[in-house]
């Protein structure tokens, strides 16, 4: 079966309204596959139109040479009544086959054609700073936090500044190549081309009922606005077999720790975080805000032996606890979903919180949570 000329308009709004490749051959009457292989050849991201310069010869101007050729005039005359140089009039005469054989829509589409020449990238054409970009990325640092970083590093040096979007397009773009692409490997999600933004990205969970628990509504004022260091929001993510890891993010430092699991009960898990907790300075834990868990169930105990008051999210709210949330994300990075969390140990988790506190973080200012957290320290001290 013969199809007619693919519509890539067509295909990119679809596909920027959150369709998938498949849903949009079905409705295109396409082969899924044609779909899918047009959209990974761009990286995911819709090519911006091309819009002719105004500093090329038009199609009518065009015209105008090839009348103006016909009745016999001169390059310079025909110049004049266009407004262009004789010299840019004799040489789109010479490169179309000269006076006798010119013809204005056959140079308008030689011309046209010639004009796709993709312009190198930045990284293309740094390969010092492409290196220095592939570190960050092995690093599992995101695009925006290397950007942010090199500004920060190099705040008088745009030549080694490079925008996160640059980055991304490198990784996804076939045509690019600056970077290799097994590097989307160390990306969060390890897409390999940019998916559209769209869905709902908290599933609805049954939450525990507890007991006399505090509402985030409650909590300090500071904590709200991370005026003050020390208020921490806290989660567990959980793998199979009952494995589970219990995440700790400071609000105003983005300082992560993370503390290994045994069991997922109220008992094991109040134990485990009273006794990474109190190991903190004293004036860097002064809260905790956790969703409504039955694996907190012992709050009340858990902040008498710590100090800690404990508050809580309103049912099916995560983003209320949002740093936390986009923290977990991050370290799913090296604990993936439906896989057995048991065999990490607590040095194992340490060092994985040693790395994401080494990541500079476009909300610090390019700083890294250790930077921040060793200022805090410095302060209580």
């Amino acid at each position: 079966m013969r199809h007619g000329r693919l519509d890539h308009g067509q295909v990119w709004a679809q596909y920027s309204a959150g369709q998938l490749p498949a849903e949009i051959g079905r409705s295109m009457g396409r082969p899924p596959d044609a779909i899918y292989t047009m959209i990974r050849k761009a990286g995911g991201i819709r090519p911006a139109p091309r819009v002719r310069s105004s500093r090329r010869l038009s199609l009518a101007e065009r015209e105008e040479i090839s009348r103006g050729l016909a009745a016999g005039e001169s390059c310079r005359s025909i110049a004049k009544m266009l407004g262009r140089s004789p010299s840019t009039i004799s040489r789109e005469i010479d490169r179309n086959g000269g006076p006798a054989r010119y013809r204005a829509v056959v140079a308008d589409r030689a011309a046209w054609k010639a004009s796709r020449r993709p312009k190198v990238s930045k990284l293309a054409a740094h390969p010092q700073l492409a290196a220095v970009v592939a570190e960050g990325l092995k690093q599992r640092w995101s695009p925006e936090q290397i950007a942010g970083w090199l500004r920060r590093m190099h705040p008088d040096d745009p030549e080694l500044w490079v925008s996160h979007e640059t980055i991304y397009r490198s990784l996804f773009v076939q045509t690019k190549g600056a970077l290799n692409q097994e590097l989307t490997g160390y990306l969060r999600t390890k897409r390999v081309m940019r998916r559209p933004r769209g869905g709902n990205r908290f599933k609805s969970t049954t939450m525990g009922q507890l007991t006399d628990i505090v509402s985030i509504r409650e909590r300090p004022a500071e904590a709200e606005d991370r005026a003050v260091p020390g208020h921490w929001e806290g989660d567990l993510i959980c793998g199979t077999g009952g494995s589970a890891v219990a995440t700790l993010v400071e609000r105003s430092t983005r300082f992560t720790q993370l503390v290994r699991i045994e069991k997922i009960n109220s008992e094991t898990v109040a134990a485990a975080l009273g006794t990474h907790i109190v190991t903190l300075p004293e004036q860097l834990r002064r809260s905790l805000t956790w969703d409504q868990g039955k694996e907190m169930a012992r709050h009340i105990q858990f902040t008498v032996d710590t100090g800690v008051a404990v508050y809580f999210c309103d049912p099916k709210s995560p983003w209320q606890r949002g740093t936390n949330e986009n923290t977990n994300e991050l370290i799913r990075q090296y604990l993936p979903k439906r896989t057995d969390l048991r065999p990490h140990s607590q040095t194992d988790l340490d060092a994985i919180a040693l790395e994401l506190n080494g990541r500079p973080r476009k909300t610090l200012g390019s700083m890294t949570p250790s930077e921040k957290y060793a200022e805090a320290v410095a302060l209580t001290a």
